[in-house]
């Protein structure tokens, strides 16, 4: 009887290691298979195209907001990247606006969704963003700073409630609602859940009003991190989700050497997504290290001309991978993105000769001529 048991114990010991071998623990229910993210890959074909905001937009708020949404900026703009052959836009949601005005938020993505819809566009939707001004708040923008980079980007849902674990299940009506409307849309590519978690802004004086960082940040986005996949899971839209992966580890195909985030994006993740604005053999190295893990890719923000990071020597990279591209910028407005990182301690005057991010200026105006020629060519020929 005493053997019986315990070859009993060691058949329910070995049933519950095989299980876990399977399924790490920390895989939540409803992940894509690897079978289901492909076929994804192959309905979708190669996507290229850009991180979008309005140039009459400084932040997601006034994309968004009632008083500010800019259809007739929004058509002439989408009309330009399509003309260029982009067939994707990752696109900033922001959980203030859920809380102002669910209705009418709705209403407006469907609007923003049809535009983009009528020239060929899919969207890559974003919920949370750990990146930029720790405080957002509602109503009228600031103004841009002159010639500084993105000095009105708001975080998402900002330090109130990322600071605070008892506040968090405040978000889940905003991300469950969003899913809920959208999850069988399919204008709507995919959802990115959570860019650049633990993001931590510098505080430079040029910034007015600035408010600090969360303290250990690292603990409260993975904590929101976790929740924002577990209520995405809870409604299994058929779209597929990502977080991007956007951190310098010296490699990111160990799991064990990774960051708990980035361990937990990529197990959680149905399709795996990274930020590269690092030159062409950092980013193929990237993309390799990724490759292992056998789903399909993307890179939802490149493009950085001063770190050698160019249309140029990027797309054919993603091409012969076939990693779908999203590009920060597309017109130059606002965010002013077209001045580099740098802009926050060094002083400019005027548009630099090399622009870091964004294609046109807002009258089409081109950063180069023989760029736009290059993206038409790989793009469109």
């Amino acid at each position: 009887m005493k053997t019986f048991l315990n070859l009993s114990i060691l058949s329910f010991s070995l049933l519950f290691f095989n299980q876990c071998q399977k399924k790490p623990y920390s895989v939540l229910e409803n992940r894509w298979s690897e079978e289901r993210a492909w076929q994804w890959k192959k309905d979708n074909g190669w996507m290229v195209g850009t991180n979008f905001n309005p140039s009459t937009s400084i932040n997601q708020l006034e994309f968004w907001q009632e008083d500010t949404f800019d259809p007739e900026t929004i058509k002439r703009e989408l009309e330009w990247s399509a003309e260029l052959g982009m067939n994707l836009h990752r696109v900033y949601l922001h959980n203030l606006l859920w809380d102002q005005d669910s209705l009418g938020f709705l209403k407006r993505i469907d609007n923003y969704l049809k535009i983009s819809e009528s020239y060929g566009i899919k969207t890559l939707l974003v919920l949370l963003d750990d990146v930029w001004h720790p405080v957002p708040k509602l109503g009228k923008q600031p103004e841009p700073i002159p010639y500084v980079h993105n000095s009105g980007w708001v975080q998402a849902p900002g330090s109130a409630i990322l600071g605070d674990s008892l506040r968090h299940n405040e978000l889940k009506n905003y991300i469950k609602g969003i899913i809920s409307h959208f999850s069988d849309d399919n204008r709507v590519v995919g959802w990115d859940l959570y860019n650049e978690p633990d993001n931590i802004s510098p505080s430079y004086p040029r910034y007015p009003g600035r408010e600090p960082e969360v303290k250990e940040k690292h603990i409260y986005s993975l904590s929101l991190l976790k929740r924002a996949f577990k209520w995405a899971r809870e409604v299994n839209p058929c779209q597929p989700l990502t977080v991007g992966l956007w951190k310098e580890p010296d490699t990111w195909s160990a799991l064990g050497s990774l960051s708990p985030i980035d361990k937990f994006v990529i197990l959680n993740s149905d399709v795996i997504s990274f930020h590269a604005y690092g030159d062409l053999n950092e980013t193929r190295n990237k993309i390799e290290d990724l490759e292992k893990y056998n789903r399909p890719l993307l890179c939802t923000e490149y493009l950085a001309r001063g770190e050698d990071n160019t249309f140029q020597k990027m797309l054919p990279l993603f091409k012969e991978k076939e990693v779908a591209a999203i590009n920060w910028g597309f017109v130059a407005g606002k965010t002013n993105t077209v001045f580099p990182w740098s802009s926050w301690q060094e002083q400019f005057d005027s548009l630099p000769k090399v622009w870091h991010h964004d294609i046109y200026l807002p009258d089409k105006t081109p950063f180069d001529k023989k760029e736009i020629e290059f993206i038409k060519e790989i793009l469109i020929n």
